[in-house]
């Protein structure tokens, strides 16, 4: 299983931007698929964007599309998500998550395909 610790959150302006890493335990980073998600107040969890294992394939949600983008190094164990143009209903507590296998790719993403989360990270956007 990977541990996974986020950071990066924090309270930005509206049209600011703020960049989250996702620091990933163990040697077998690299052939898992990795999720962000976010969580705000009295809301369900929703699908931000995702990486496949090898870095090749992106997918995003489509309120973030354009604005938000997924990266990952494999040789440093992190994902990232940099966030631009930030909007008051971006703001949640982030996640990042592990998909449940190795090396499997999916034509698309939902929280059900991930084994392993991070403890989260908030951002807040102020209007």
């Amino acid at each position: 299983q990977v541990q996974l610790v986020e950071s990066g959150g924090g309270l930005v302006q509206a049209g600011g931007s703020l960049r989250l890493s996702c620091a990933a335990s163990g040697r077998t980073f690299s052939t898992y698929a990795m999720g962000w998600f976010r969580q705000a107040p009295g809301k369900e969890r929703e699908f931000v964007a995702a990486i496949s294992w090898s870095g090749s394939r992106t997918y995003y949600a489509d309120s973030v599309k354009g604005r938000f983008t997924i990266s990952r190094d494999n040789a440093k164990n992190t994902v990232y998500l940099q966030m631009n143009s930030l909007k008051p209903e971006d703001t949640a507590v982030y996640y990042c998550a592990a998909d449940r296998f190795k090396y499997y790719s999916r034509s698309s993403y939902s929280s059900d395909n991930f084994g392993s989360w991070g403890q989260g990270t908030q951002v807040t956007v102020s209007s």
